[in-house]
């Protein structure tokens, strides 16, 4: 457990149409659902309106690059929505690759008797929590934090 950063983290899984809220508790033994946020222009201060219930030492966003590990339009979107919600709540932000997050988590929700049609409204939430629990799982294991921060004086486009 050496070089682990104790304090809550919140987990935001940036959808098209949806996004994703996981958190952990302090000591990272376990990172559950919140709630998922409609993407609309509301979501980014929802998200820093919920931060601010839970006090979060950083928020954690998932980004989805490639297989090959390159940027696709959605990683550009993340970022963005990352450099907006630092400059809003005025947290650090971490990036994390989340390359499979989403079919984590959808093979979750499937291996529990749900169907994809009606485990849309938690899938965001289930990828949030699987991405957050990877970025525990990284900073544990290495005693680094997982993925790199939102550069300070980036702003949102």
């Amino acid at each position: 457990m050496t070089g682990f950063r104790r304090g809550i983290r919140l987990g935001i899984d940036v959808g098209r149409a949806r996004v994703g809220v996981a958190r952990c508790d302090p000591d990272g033994m376990l990172a559950v659902p919140v709630e998922t946020v409609p993407r609309d222009e509301a979501a980014i201060g929802r998200i820093v309106a919920i931060a601010a219930e839970y006090e979060p030492m950083e928020l954690v966003v998932g980004l989805p690059v490639n297989l090959q590990g390159a940027d696709t339009p959605s990683t550009v979107d993340a970022r963005e929505f990352a450099a907006a919600l630092h400059a809003q709540s005025g947290l650090p932000v971490r990036l994390v690759d989340e390359r499979l997050s989403t079919v984590s988590a959808h093979a979750v929700l499937r291996s529990s008797g749900r169907s994809q049609k009606n485990s849309r409204s938690i899938v965001d939430q289930v990828a949030a929590v699987v991405l957050l629990q990877q970025a525990i799982d990284t900073e544990k294991s290495t005693g680094n934090p997982a993925g790199a921060p939102v550069p300070v004086d980036e702003e949102p486009a």
